[in-house]
């Protein structure tokens, strides 16, 4: 029951951060990825499981575009400022925020598919 009810809470932030795209530069895709997440959370907290691909395939999409951000541009280095304001300082902590909120998905993913029952109906 409490693993339900954290399921609501995370769907709600995932409803959240899609939401709070509509201002990005680049709304649809980031819009998609965190309405995948919402989407799994709701139907884990709605039917107590879903089928273990569905949060592995989202984990393994923000997985990759995470690191793909974090290696492909300087968003290392402006972790340390990401928090400083909440309007977009730069592209950096731009790209920062960006990849935290995919490693949020990934982790909260992979948490649901380790919830998931072993073998027989998910």
């Amino acid at each position: 029951m409490a693993f339900r009810a954290l399921n609501w809470v995370m769907g709600a932030l995932f409803l959240l951060a899609v939401a709070v795209q509509y201002n990005d530069p680049d709304p649809v895709i980031w819009m998609l990825i965190y309405g995948a997440a919402f989407a799994v959370c709701v139907a884990q907290a709605a039917r107590g499981s879903v089928p273990r691909a569905a949060p592995l395939i989202v984990m393994v999409i923000a997985l990759a575009w995470s690191v793909e951000i974090m290696l492909g541009g300087p968003a290392a280095n402006a972790y340390a400022h990401m928090f400083d304001a909440w309007e977009m300082k730069t592209a950096s902590v731009e790209e920062a925020r960006e990849s935290t909120g995919l490693l949020i998905v990934a982790a909260w993913m992979l948490v649901v598919a380790l919830a998931q029952p072993r073998g027989g109906k998910s």
